[in-house]
């Protein structure tokens, strides 16, 4: 199979690649692969962010109480019943049984005792450990589904070139998302408003930012997939009335760019 031709499988195993369950000659071939596909490659590197993104929000998990409880309580019925084995041995006193030691009851039903709690333990805590891991692994595929599926990325530069606002597009939540980079600041009086452009008709408000470090804008999926490009205008104070041009000069301008599926 040609996997250039199966956008699919591409990210199928780019996935596998960052959660590290491709192993062995198959992530071998997929790292031989990836040097000579940048597609490949950028699947990779998003797949790796995202699940870095929530490895970063995974909180610690210790074991639970009723475990050590457990165990506590089978090491110490296990010593009581070794001191009351050696106390009716002692009172007994039987005579050496023929074969010596090797053909001891007690030997055997020490060892079979041990055997026992070490199967109770290693149940225990394999069911626990099961059930934890369970736990985590539902609340990492939750957050995992929580994590915005970008699709469109664009990052906004000036005249010189200088990168300030990268933008990007998540089209299950129909959100923008919008991060300043640059050291520009807009006067009090002020507003930055975003426009899509699409070619052969007029540009398009998609909302005006904040003051904020990260702002978040609602937009329609046909708006952002019919706009090869995207520019930011400095306008009054709240931006320029809804359906009307833009007024003020064009500050930053960049491309709109489609993520690898």
């Amino acid at each position: 199979m040609n996997i250039h031709k199966n956008p699919g499988l591409m990210d199928q195993l780019a996935a596998s690649y960052a959660l590290g369950t491709l192993r062995g000659g198959a992530r071998r071939r997929f790292e031989t692969l990836a040097r000579d596909n940048a597609t490949l490659r950028a699947a990779a590197l998003i797949w790796q962010g995202r699940l870095a993104s929530v490895a970063e929000l995974q909180p610690e998990v210790a074991p639970s109480p009723v475990v050590w409880k457990r165990i506590e309580n089978l090491v110490h019925a296990e010593k009581q019943a070794q001191a009351m084995q050696a106390a009716r041995s002692v009172s007994a006193a039987p005579a050496p049984a023929r074969g010596g030691w090797w053909s001891s009851l007690g030997l055997w039903r020490g060892a079979t005792a041990a055997g026992a709690l070490a199967t109770v333990l290693a149940v225990v805590v394999s069911v626990n450990f099961t059930n934890q891991l369970n736990g985590q692994v539902r609340e990492l595929s939750a957050r995992l589904s929580a994590t915005p599926a970008i699709e469109y990325v664009a990052v906004l530069a000036d005249d010189q070139a200088n990168a300030s606002i990268l933008v990007t597009f998540d089209p299950r939540t129909q959100k923008l998302m919008l991060k300043r980079v640059g050291d520009f600041r807009e006067q009090p009086d002020k507003s930055l408003e975003l426009w899509a452009l699409p070619p052969g008709a007029p540009a398009k408000s998609l909302g005006v930012m904040s003051g904020d470090a990260v702002v978040q804008l609602t937009a329609a999926d046909s708006d952002i997939r019919r706009s090869p490009a995207l520019a930011i205008t400095l306008e009054p104070k709240g931006g320029v009335p809804p359906g009307t041009a833009a007024t003020g000069p064009i500050l930053f301008k960049g491309a709109l760019i489609k993520t690898p599926d």
